[in-house]
């Protein structure tokens, strides 16, 4: 690894070029005055569907000299922009003026180098071979690269060196744009499918809102909250890790259909899976229950996945995923029963941890039923659900805000979505019953006094928001980073956070 403050010979040769391009009277950092008429791919795609779409157009391009070839008094380079790459034509007496061909003898031949981004001016045509150009008629230094770019080795499109080492891509996701397409199209992928969710929910009329990221009491889930310090109002706050508590009272408020994609923190552990701060999907809408919830969420991501690649058939990791309505529908105590024999709903909590771990699930003491169930259910049946299935009607210590089954008061109306082995969304038929929920949150606050640190606090503002009455509702949460993962075929969360947190940088 490079130490910094100490300039490697590229380095060094490059603000040297920039030295030479001032004492030329070239600013290698123009201000933004380039007018840009047109980006690389919809150049090639109008051209190759009309051969006269650009006769008689001067077209202006802008990007980064990603190759070039120099062969004397002409010149080939591929410029990449925003949508793609295209090649550059450029010819000796085309950037001379006057006589003076310094312009492509000095500055393009040896004071402009790969990475340096430059815009150009000129016509479309094939060359000899086919291939869609641009004849430069003008070229403008619009930044001088200071760093070089990684050398990297490509086949049809893929880089496949050493550029591809996580630690360098997470860390320095610039330069991993820059080089690698398939990063690219992941992000904006990302991007189309949240376009895609927020365009269904707006069409059925909910609204899109704001909840408070800083919270005097955080809950919605249970998970371990980063801490902070509010100086002014000298007092505690909490990084959310959910915004659910905050939008149902929005419902209690009368608006009826609520959403929001939202930054959640939780201080856990990193992995394929996790990262601290990740995004969510919430919804909720009254007067619904999980049933409705269930038809809402196989509509709507059968609809993005179509939207998205085409079909509703997407490989991922070499498996064939299929998102067609209707998914399957199993109970959660069925699907243990069916993976491990176990009748967890009949046994002590003492025979459950015993079970636990002669079956080898790491349970933390302080574990209550409800995280020892769900500790079994991840281990040995989540790995098993390929397609996307529906698991619903959990057990009522395992889900604090869930409403108690109509006809299983044991149980919870609850539903989470598994796809290829991981959960992609969690749902209830909400709890609105404010005596219920303060027992809940009791029984909650029990599991912090032994020892849990993801159980929820007792939040007495959301309590008396209950106590106003909340009309019956269905809500869920869709971890938007995995669903982008399984749709994108991404192998870790760290694939589709564009700044994923990482250990400090060691020089």
């Amino acid at each position: 690894m490079q130490v910094p403050g100490v300039l490697s010979e590229h380095e060094r040769m490059r603000r040297e070029a920039r030295r030479q391009l001032e004492a030329m009277g070239i600013d290698p950092y123009p201000p933004g005055d380039f007018e840009v008429t047109h980006h690389s791919a919809d150049i090639i795609s109008a051209l190759t569907q009309d051969e006269h779409a650009f006769s008689g157009v001067r077209v202006s391009v802008a990007g980064r000299i990603m190759a070039r070839r120099i062969m004397g008094g002409a010149s080939f380079c591929t410029l990449q922009d925003a949508k793609g790459r295209i090649q550059i034509y450029l010819k000796r007496d085309d950037l001379s003026h006057d006589g003076d061909s310094s312009l492509y003898e000095v500055v393009w031949k040896k004071l402009l180098d790969l990475g340096d981004i430059i815009g150009v001016q000129g016509y479309v045509f094939r060359t000899r071979t086919g291939e869609i150009s641009i004849h430069a008629l003008s070229i403008r230094l619009l930044c001088k690269a200071l760093r070089p770019l990684p050398v990297v080795k490509e086949k049809e499109g893929h880089v496949y060196d050493a550029v591809t080492d996580p630690e360098f891509r997470y860390r320095q996701r610039y330069v991993d744009l820059i080089i690698n397409a398939d990063s690219r199209r992941v992000f904006i992928q990302r991007a189309q499918i949240i376009q895609s969710i927020r365009s269904f929910l707006l069409q059925r009329g909910y609204l899109e809102v704001e909840t408070p990221v800083l919270q005097p009491v955080y809950g919605g889930a249970l998970a371990r909250p980063f801490v902070t310090h509010h100086n002014a109002l000298d007092m505690k706050l909490y990084l959310r890790i959910a915004d659910e508590l905050y939008l149902k009272r929005l419902i209690v408020g009368g608006l009826d259909g609520v959403f929001e994609f939202a930054k959640d923190f939780r201080n856990e552990g990193i992995d394929r899976y996790h990262n601290p701060e990740f995004t969510m999907l919430e919804l909720y809408v009254a007067y619904k229950d999980y049933f409705w919830m269930m038809d809402l969420v196989e509509e709507m991501l059968e609809q993005v996945v179509r939207e998205l690649h085409g079909t509703t058939c997407i490989t991922v990791g070499g498996r064939q995923i299929d998102f067609r309505r209707p998914w399957p529908r199993i109970s959660l105590l069925e699907a243990i029963a069916q993976h491990t024999g176990l009748q967890v709903a009949t046994m002590s909590d003492a025979q459950l941890r015993q079970v636990a771990k002669e079956r080898g699930v790491a349970v933390d003491p302080s574990a209550g039923r409800g995280k020892i169930i769900d500790e079994l259910f991840s281990m040995f049946c989540e790995p098993h659900l390929i397609h996307p299935t529906f698991i619903v009607d959990y057990p009522v210590e395992m889900s604090p805000l869930a409403r108690r089954h109509r006809h299983h008061p044991e149980l919870v109306e609850r539903f989470e979505v598994i796809c290829n082995g991981k959960e992609l969304c969690n749902a209830f038929s909400e709890l609105n019953d404010p005596l219920d929920q303060r027992k809940r949150f009791e029984e909650q606050l029990e599991l912090g006094r032994r020892g849990d640190p993801e159980a929820m606090q007792l939040d007495e503002d959301y309590l008396r928001a209950l106590e106003y009455g909340m009309p019956p509702t269905a809500g869920v949460g869709i971890g938007i980073d995995r669903l982008v993962m399984l749709l994108t075929n991404a192998p870790s969360i760290q694939d589709v956070i564009l700044f994923p947190h990482l250990r400090p940088e060691r020089h």
